[in-house]
């Protein structure tokens, strides 16, 4: 049933890419991995067949592969980084003493040979020929012994001996908490061509981006160990370990120290496992049949709040089911390993000996990388925003959603954040590369914030209810596809019939801030009656439209809506409780606004965005209010 199942899962998959456009085309691969690992000096033998589908209209020469292993030794450009940004990951340095001050130093930068990780690569050949091979930091250039031509296929074979790094940035060994592997980015993976060209990027900090195929991967290690990962384990009744069908008997091969773990992911672009002899293993239903996967230490701590973990996963689950998009694979798996929480294809690395309202949040987080990033493929290391923003978004939102005590904005964090970002002058543009920032922190904001930010004050440009239709489309139009920043603009448009142009480039592409303010209010008595009159200031280089909630004194309250003139665009009443006017729309060149409400009340209030979803950088002038 369940190779049945994964010839349907590809075949239905790869119409439906062909299906949704004609121009379009993605890379394909198929990995086929043979691994041994020596648990005792933490190194491993691998063998690599890898048949590449050239889909592009280029004729190929070249080709190249990642080596992320290699960042970690001495001297390697990641090394340098660290010793060079201000503010280095607090998971990559020893604080030592230097002249009697606090230093922090490089943990890579003191690695022995035992210690340092790589990945060595030899007999490289294409089609059974010979190819020029030459490793270069984190990367493996290949002169190919012939052309790969459009529409043609190839296949690479090579070895390669690695070593585990001791546990010091998402891969590694004996973590923190104890987990023994970590094997993240473990393998020579090669890197995406695209109509943007080569994405062959040294790993110097964070983010990947990998080609859409299927991983066939045999790990032979001792035989003690439990495994959990990507894919679907195929040789469930020779393993056991939780792992096999309930009844039926557990057959191990006699007189064996190893056993061979043989898993199959289909249509992913990243294969992970860790490993270790104290996991627990639990499998939980989720929705539409998904098993859930938790792998966890068995200290008493730990296993009481996975058992409690377990259920809220399942909710977790089903809600992004129903607000993005189903889940489209079988299985996922928690992982107690890596040294934060990290996203890979099926399965997530995460840190679990702490609170379980810490990893819960954590676990909601990785989850929620499954669609934006394991689905939804943007370009990472180019885009971190886009799956790091997006998942924060969704998982604010689904942590609100199940909390007992819900918040009226459960993003409110996100743009505080972002407003203490802007206020200390160290905003960089989001199109800046994720290795490009000059500080973690300015990347983290403006990644997980900011990039939470785009979608939900995206709900307050086009309305709650297009915004929820454009996330569902967005998923079902670029799943198992690479999207890119104006992919999900163009998906808003079509949804909401805006123009959004402005949005995409003021947010993502500049530092522009959104800064309106009220200027002035006076009461005026002419002919008509008692006229209030109310001027607004765009004091931001970014533009908005506006909503304004008036407050009166006898308890009353009316709202007015002013359209951005180029949106072209009138959202529907976000409150229909309260009577909304829309008035003539604002263009972006007159830097005030003025508008007259007649009527006999007295004003008591006035809000620009009352709720507070426009990510107004000085908010201290956007209400006026009779004491």
């Amino acid at each position: 049933m369940r190779k049945l199942f994964l010839l349907s899962f590809i075949t239905l998959n790869c119409s439906a890419l062909l299906a949704q456009s004609s121009t379009y085309w993605q890379q394909h691969v198929d990995y086929k991995m043979d691994v041994t690992m020596d648990v005792k000096n933490y190194q491993y033998k691998g063998k690599q067949e890898l048949v590449y589908t050239n889909n592009s209209p280029d004729t190929l020469k070249k080709v190249y592969y990642h080596l992320f292993n290699n960042a970690f030794q001495p001297g390697s450009e990641m090394d340098a980084r660290i010793q060079s940004i201000k503010d280095p990951d607090a998971r990559m340095v020893n604080k030592i003493k230097v002249d009697g001050k606090d230093v922090k130093e490089s943990r890579i930068k003191t690695l022995k040979p035992n210690e340092i990780g790589y990945l060595k690569i030899t007999n490289f050949k294409q089609d059974g020929i010979v190819a020029s091979a030459k490793t270069v930091g984190t990367i493996l250039e290949v002169t190919l012994a012939k052309p790969i031509l459009p529409n043609s296929k190839t296949t690479f074979t090579l070895d390669f001996d690695g070593q585990v790094p001791v546990q010091i940035r998402r891969s590694g060994r004996n973590n923190v908490e104890g987990i023994e592997l970590s094997m993240a980015q473990w393998y020579p993976k090669i890197a995406e061509f695209d109509f943007e060209g080569w994405h062959a990027d040294p790993y110097i900090a964070r983010e990947f981006h990998g080609v859409w195929g299927n991983f066939d991967v045999n790990i032979t290690i001792d035989k003690d160990y439990i495994l959990g990962g990507s894919g679907y384990l195929q040789n469930q009744n020779q393993i056991g370990h939780g792992y096999q069908e309930t009844g039926v008997t557990v057959v191990y091969p006699k007189k064996t120290k190893t056993l061979t773990w043989h898993f199959i992911a289909p249509m992913v672009h990243d294969f992970t496992w860790a490993a270790d002899k104290n996991y627990m293993h639990d499998v939980v239903k989720g929705p539409n049949n998904v098993d859930l996967h938790f792998l966890y230490k068995n200290s008493p701590k730990t296993m009481e709040n996975w058992k409690q973990l377990e259920p809220l996963m399942v909710n977790v689950m089903d809600f992004y089911n129903k607000h993005i998009g189903d889940y489209p694979y079988k299985q996922y798996s928690f992982i107690q390993g890596g040294d934060g929480g990290m996203e890979y294809a099926m399965c997530t690395l995460m840190l679990g000996d702490g609170t379980l309202k810490g990893i819960l949040g954590t676990a909601t987080h990785e989850l929620g990388h499954s669609w934006f990033q394991h689905i939804l493929a943007s370009n990472e290391s180019k885009h971190p925003w886009m799956d790091e923003g997006f998942t924060t978004y969704v998982e604010d939102f689904a942590l609100n959603e199940i909390a007992v005590k819900k918040e009226e904005n459960p993003f409110k964090d996100n743009y505080e954040g972002y407003y203490k970002l802007v206020e200390s002058g160290k905003e960089q543009s989001q199109s800046t590369h994720g290795d490009r920032y000059d500080e973690n922190r300015t990347y983290s904001t403006q990644s997980y914030r900011k990039g939470s930010i785009f979608l939900s004050q995206l709900g307050y440009v086009i309305g709650q209810d297009n915004l929820a239709k454009t996330i569902k489309k967005y998923y079902q139009d670029f799943k198992f596809k690479h999207p890119t920043p104006n992919d999900i603009k163009r998906t808003a448009e079509r949804v909401s019939g805006a123009n959004l142009d402005w949005y995409l480039v003021d947010w993502t592409q500049t530092t522009n801030t959104v800064d309106y303010g009220i200027k002035e209010v006076r009461v005026d008595l002419g002919y008509t009656g008692k006229n209030t009159v109310i001027t607004l200031e765009r004091i931001g280089r970014m533009p908005m439209p506006i909503d304004l909630l008036v407050e009166y004194t006898d308890g009353t309250k009316e709202s007015f809506y002013i359209p951005l003139r180029m949106m072209s665009f009138e959202k529907e009443n976000p409150n229909p409780n309260i009577e909304r006017t829309v008035l003539n729309d604002w263009a972006w060149a007159y830097p005030t606004y003025t508008y007259w409400v007649h009527t006999d009340k007295t004003v008591k209030k006035i809000t620009i965005d009352p709720s507070g979803l426009m990510a107004d950088v000085k908010q201290v002038n956007n209400t006026y209010e009779i004491k």
